[in-house]
């Protein structure tokens, strides 16, 4: 099943091209306001998974294409990112030490929303492409063996990244949790519906061209590894979101007027907008091409624009 949200933060069921309004249906989930509902429906699903598959089938819904999609999860406690998280298409020898770090929530878009590049030195703004768990029940101290049954379903996720901001040691605040630096969506893809989430493939482009291409096989700590590992350290609630990480040979800048499109494999496709009131510029390079290159640092330099090094 997919769960959206849609137009006023309507709570739907995406079926087809149709979308089936469900928000009545969960109106007892204690709430500020409807944005808050879908935290409660993954909390007590088995209560309303039969419930909404039946008004899929027996109510009108709404053509897809004439709806606004929003967010899937708007307001969820947590945002956890897998950080070096790929073998990096087995160029690695070994597995990086697993780490992650915090978005704040507010950092969240979705469908057809732009993301602002701030005013600020980075030296190139990217966005990686993730395939994002959303997890379903309470997780604390879990087990590897045991994490599958933590997981509610799964979204696509761009994590924005502003790259060279100083201090260095403090790098993932001002890098990773800025307003808009989370497309998530356009729906949540229930866990059913995905036998093997290991072994999808990944693809974003950026206005038309195709710069990351990957498979979730290349993760270096599966989905239940990182699940045993964050909530270790974190309970994990229902709604929080686990990003999984990215494989960055295909990583490019973004900049004005760019409009990105992520394909999760049997997930869907995830398209924004990226703005920059700067209108700073980069190459249009891959991180794998500027390498090949023999470019110097990780990316290539900015061209033109403030701060740009003369």
């Amino acid at each position: 099943m997919k769960l959206c949200y849609f137009n006023d933060w309507r709570l739907g069921i995406v079926d087809d091209d149709a979308v089936f309004d469900v928000t009545h249906l969960a109106k007892d989930i204690p709430n500020r306001d409807s944005r808050d509902l879908i935290c409660g429906v993954i909390e007590r699903w088995a209560d309303f998974r039969e419930i909404f598959a039946a008004a899929a089938a027996n109510d009108s819904g709404l053509p897809l294409s004439d709806v606004r999609l929003r967010p899937p999860v708007p307001r969820p406690s947590s945002i956890v990112c897998m950080a070096v998280n790929y073998m990096e298409d087995g160029t690695l020898t070994e597995k990086p030490a697993i780490s992650a770090f915090h978005k704040g929530p507010t950092s969240i878009i979705g469908e057809g929303d732009t993301m602002i590049l701030p005013d600020t030195p980075a030296t190139i703004f990217e966005g990686e492409a993730e395939i994002a768990v959303v997890i379903g029940r309470q997780a604390t101290n879990v087990a590897a063996s045991d994490a599958m049954k933590h997981v509610f379903g799964y979204t696509c996720f761009i994590d924005g990244s502003a790259r060279g901001l100083v201090p260095s040691r403090n790098i993932f605040f001002p890098m990773k949790s800025r307003d808009t630096f989370a497309p998530i969506g356009p729906w949540i893809v229930t866990a059913d519906e995905i036998d093997d989430p290991h072994s999808l493939d990944v693809t974003l482009t950026n206005n038309g061209q195709v710069m990351q291409k990957f498979s979730t096989s290349d993760m270096a700590h599966d989905i239940p590894r990182c699940i045993e590992w964050v909530s270790s350290i974190q309970t994990l609630e229902p709604g929080d979101i686990l990003a999984t990480g990215t494989n960055h040979r295909g990583l490019n800048s973004f900049m004005d007027g760019d409009k990105i499109a992520l394909t999760v494999e049997k997930v869907g496709t995830l398209r924004i907008n990226v703005k920059d009131p700067l209108k700073r510029t980069w190459a249009r390079t891959t991180r794998l091409e500027h390498k090949q290159a023999g470019g110097e640092g990780a990316h290539t330099p900015q061209l033109t624009g403030q701060y740009a090094k003369s």
